[in-house]
């Protein structure tokens, strides 16, 4: 790369309790971003007053203000959020563009350390580090790094296949190859298979340097647990999964926060969506693809179905 200029999106919706905590965090990196934007996303809490006071001392945050739809979003909400800010900028200035949540707390070279991975292995089109969070009772203002993973944090389980939802680190090529994110559920899991497909690498590492906190646990920004599980079955419908891979990945689940619970959920939204036949992703070869990789993981295993996709696709992937 010529340069290491990045910049950051991030959609939000009243998160004044967290915001902060993201702020300082971005703030403080070794190699901050040429731009932030942020999108306030018709939030009612304190959260534009806390954009505008960060705004107002530091040169790289700008911050974009959208109309209140009357409730938080998620999903493709988010994503529309997202593109408020993207169209906002040129994608030509930026080596990478990084769509960013603000409810975490980023180690201090978390994007140093992406971008020199990316550096050093020229088709990893999407990276990121692994999400953390306290489990119930334990304050989330201790957080000290690195991260340990021990009794109070517990991992997300996010799979080594692809960047993590809460902070899709991109190179700017890749991105626009892959027609960006789609706007629907399942977005952060459409855009991985879509990067395979066309010869990009996609991958998160539980590296010490790149664990971060995730102050609103995966599923719990919108009502509950539940919800927030039975969304991801839908969206593994929706996706093109096959009903065995669910059913796998549902018992592998099984023993993580909420125990068994969470599983039930994501079942439950998937198998009412199926029997409601309700749509799915519009493109064919795109399911079949993903078909492809999915009964292959049950068969050989996950790392192992990767490693092999990717050396297959190599040949598929356009150097710049």
């Amino acid at each position: 790369m010529s340069s290491r200029r990045y910049c950051l999106i991030t959609p939000c919706r009243d998160e004044a309790r967290y915001a902060r905590r993201t702020l300082d965090s971005v703030v403080g990196q070794s190699e901050p971003p040429a731009l932030w934007v942020l999108v306030d996303d018709g939030s009612k809490d304190e959260t534009p007053q806390i954009l505008a006071e960060y705004a107002a001392r530091v040169p790289f945050i700008r911050v974009v203000h959208r109309a209140d739809r009357g409730a938080r979003k998620v999903g493709p909400g988010v994503i529309e959020a997202f593109y408020a800010g993207y169209q906002t900028i040129d994608p030509d200035a930026f080596d990478y563009v990084c769509k960013l949540d603000l409810d975490l707390d980023l180690p201090p070279r978390y994007f140093a350390r992406l971008m020199d991975r990316m550096e050093a292995e020229p088709r990893i089109g999407t990276c990121s580090g692994k999400p953390y969070f306290f489990r119930p009772g334990v304050p989330d203002d201790h957080a000290a790094f690195p991260l340990v993973p021990g009794s109070d944090l517990v991992s997300e389980k996010n799979g080594d296949e692809n960047s993590g939802g809460q902070t899709k680190f991109y190179r700017t090529r890749c991105f626009r190859e892959i027609g960006g994110f789609v706007r629907q559920v399942m977005w952060d899991g459409i855009d991985g298979h879509r990067c395979r497909q066309l010869g990009w690498i996609a991958v998160s590492w539980d590296d010490p340097e790149l664990r971060y906190v995730h102050l609103r646990p995966m599923g719990t920004s919108y009502k509950n647990w539940w919800t927030g599980r039975k969304r991801h079955g839908f969206g593994q419908y929706f996706m093109g999964t096959p009903l065995a891979y669910m059913m796998a990945s549902s018992v592998y689940r099984m023993a993580h926060p909420p125990v068994v619970a969470g599983s039930v959920a994501m079942m439950h939204g998937y198998l009412e969506a199926m029997i409601e036949r309700r749509d799915r992703y519009g493109d064919a070869e795109f399911r079949r693809f993903l078909r492809r990789y999915q009964w292959a993981c049950l068969l050989k295993g996950k790392r192992r179905a990767t490693e092999e996709l990717n050396a297959r696709q190599a040949s598929a992937w356009k150097p710049g």
